[in-house]
């Protein structure tokens, strides 16, 4: 068996120790130390050198082009990058073809249909709209470094917090946000999980305080509501984050919001 494993986390490093297979790690820097020394002893790695993917075991390489692998954004997403480098790891481990893999990897975009909920990006009205289901502070983090890819007059964010969350992971949840987005909405609908009406978003509020570019906070109880007043706000040329948590049905009524604006008449 094969293990794909990231290098950049300390735990998982740890864990290669004493893991039974062979381990294939995997980093965004070749210099990330456990990488470095697995790559030095001729094991396999996958790490990222001049805008492409390099798979290297030994003397042997494979350089996949950035450009060549849509999901990544040209590798602006770097948590879709390093997606790519453990599902390689993860093929290459199979023995699956070098080629195979390659064109698969040219034809699959993050879109609402192959991934629902993951980084899925839409145009809307002149503006660009991301769906994504990010939940914990680190994917929120990674989401909202991504969205900087978009060029943007406004930013805005739809985002809830699962209520039985501890009270500062929900604080957690805005602390970056506040800094990234100039229009912030906030909502509570099923996922507040026992906690009492406006608890949840309260617990936001605080992870706002101190925001330096954050202009408007809006409570709203109702994700479609919350998905709704963000596309009304929406103006040509701005960015708009809905971080949802009803993933099928909110997926549902995104799309069907995006459809009905492209079949509408431009004015």
């Amino acid at each position: 068996g094969m293990a794909v494993l990231n290098a950049e986390d300390p735990l998982v490093v740890a864990m290669a120790a004493q893991c039974p297979s062979a381990v294939t790690f995997f980093a965004y820097d070749a210099k990330t130390p456990a990488l470095a020394t697995h790559r030095a002893q001729g094991k396999r790695v996958l790490f990222v050198e001049d805008d492409h993917i390099v798979a290297a075991e030994g003397k042997f390489q494979m350089r996949i082009p950035l450009a060549q692998v849509p999901i990544t954004h040209n590798g602006a997403l770097r948590f879709q990058v390093a997606n790519v480098m453990a599902a390689i790891a993860a093929g290459w481990a199979l023995k699956l073809n070098w080629k195979g893999m390659c064109e698969a990897l040219s034809h699959f975009v993050s879109d609402a249909q192959n991934v629902p909920g993951r980084f899925n990006v839409f145009d809307y009205k002149q503006a660009k709209v991301i769906v994504d289901f990010g939940h914990n502070a680190d994917a929120v983090k990674a989401i909202v470094e991504a969205v900087n890819i978009f060029p943007a007059n406004r930013r805005s964010v739809v985002i809830c917090g699962t209520g039985d969350r501890r009270d500062e992971d929900l604080r957690a949840l805005t602390r970056n946000i506040g800094h990234a987005f100039d229009d912030v909405i906030l909502f509570e609908d099923a996922c507040q999980r026992g906690r009492t009406d406006g608890a949840v978003i309260a617990l936001l509020r605080e992870g706002l305080q101190g925001a330096t570019r954050v202009q408007t906070i809006e409570d709203v109880y109702g994700e479609f509501k919350a998905i709704d007043r963000a596309l009304e706000k929406l103006q040509a040329g701005d960015v708009c984050l809905i971080l949802i948590d009803q993933i099928q049905e909110s997926m549902a009524h995104v799309q069907m919001r995006m459809n009905e604006a492209s079949t509408s008449p431009t004015v």
